[in-house]
């Protein structure tokens, strides 16, 4: 089994209320973000489309972060979710720097390191990831990927968009109903 996100870029307005849920439920310090909205701009003037991406830990088949920890901190549960352990965590950073996302963050004031799980305490309680329950145009869903496949479509992106390094190397788990323009180079990212 694997579990990964759904994000309907459709649907998405960039409003980065995913960005404040996951934030406000992690407790997370200034400057400190476990997911990330970013809207980004393509095309010249007249002819300008836009379309956002919203982005956390991506639990991925193969998470070099867990590959790359020096003390066995990063796992992954049973469900396929890639937690870390900061009881374990001894503030190498490996990876911080290993992740081709830039998800796993640092604590200077704790001296370790934190990344979304998916919020996994929430769902074997039988609730939903922070981020999801906080997207008022329901752009985001989390569940086993084969089932979030399933239910949207077989012809999801998995982590393709001109945004996003390549996917060959962790194999992400997400799956995007994308917008054409996110697959454009010439993207430049709108700063509110």
């Amino acid at each position: 089994m694997s579990v990964g996100f759904y994000l309907d870029q459709d649907r998405c307005a960039g409003c980065r209320a995913c960005q404040v849920a996951c934030k406000d439920k992690n407790r997370l310090e200034v400057g400190i973000l476990y997911r990330e909205a970013h809207t980004y701009s393509v095309g010249e003037f007249p002819t300008v489309k836009a379309y956002s991406y919203s982005a956390s830990c991506n639990h991925c088949e193969d998470p070099i972060c867990l590959k790359n920890c020096p003390t066995g901190a990063i796992y992954k549960a049973e469900d396929g979710t890639v937690i870390q352990d900061q009881g374990k965590c001894i503030g190498c950073r490996m990876c911080v720097m290993s992740c081709p996302y830039g998800h796993p963050k640092f604590f200077p004031e704790q001296g370790v390191s934190g990344k979304c799980d998916g919020c996994y305490g929430l769902r074997q309680s039988g609730g939903e990831p922070a981020c999801v329950a906080g997207c008022p145009n329901r752009a985001l869903k989390f569940g086993d990927v084969d089932e979030l496949r399933a239910e949207f479509g077989g012809d999801l992106d998995e982590g393709r968009i001109a945004v996003l390094p390549s996917p060959e190397e962790t194999r992400p788990n997400i799956l995007i109903k994308t917008k054409e323009c996110a697959f454009d180079e010439g993207y430049r990212e709108v700063n509110w």
